[in-house]
């Protein structure tokens, strides 16, 4: 999804389908746990991608509180224009499970999906206390841009990413043509963190 040279850096363009080619931009100041009143901009903003699963504005409500510091928004000029839903299972709080990923198109290309997951990653270790962390996500097979944030996220970070069977397509909608979800692993992730 970014290119990086050598060094891990990332370059500072990338090319997007169509051929546009869109300048990276600094995402730092513009990320933050999300709040109670981001919740309505979050559903419109899962919804306007057209392709992720809406889910009610209550559950975002949910994330946007009770999940608000395993969870991420990026806001630039008023609007909300990136997110990542997240959580700990009860049972593994080592592991951070991304839910969804959402870019508005307008900035799409200018590595905020890869910035928010990153720094998602930076503040829960952070708040684990440097202990090592792995990422799951559950990605369809024909999810290419997904697949290729994660896959970037795993080589950034020098982690190996494996897949297994997870959620067979029969168990989210047995009346649609929805791929079957298997699960991405990456991690563990124990680097040290930088102050």
């Amino acid at each position: 999804m970014n290119a990086s040279n050598t060094h891990g850096l990332q370059s500072p363009w990338t090319t997007v389908p169509g051929g546009v080619t869109r300048q990276h931009v600094s995402w730092e100041r513009h990320l933050r746990c999300p709040s109670s009143t981001d919740a309505v901009a979050m559903r419109q903003l899962v919804d306007a991608t057209g392709v992720l699963d809406v889910n009610s504005t209550y559950a975002y409500l949910l994330l946007a509180t009770d999940f608000a510091k395993s969870s991420i928004v990026a806001e630039r000029d008023g609007e909300l224009c990136g997110l990542i839903t997240a959580y700990h299972p009860p049972e593994r709080p080592e592991v951070l499970f991304v839910w969804q990923v959402a870019v508005t198109e307008r900035v799409r290309g200018t590595g905020l999906a890869a910035a928010m997951l990153d720094e998602l990653v930076n503040r829960v270790r952070r708040a684990r206390h440097g202990h090592p962390l792995t990422v799951e996500a559950t990605v369809a097979p024909g999810n290419g841009p997904s697949r290729a944030l994660f896959g970037g996220f795993a080589r950034r970070h020098g982690v190996p990413m494996t897949e297994r069977p997870y959620f067979g397509a029969e168990l989210l909608d047995p009346e649609s043509d929805h791929e079957d979800e298997p699960i991405l692993r990456i991690g563990p992730i124990a680097a040290a963190l930088s102050d």
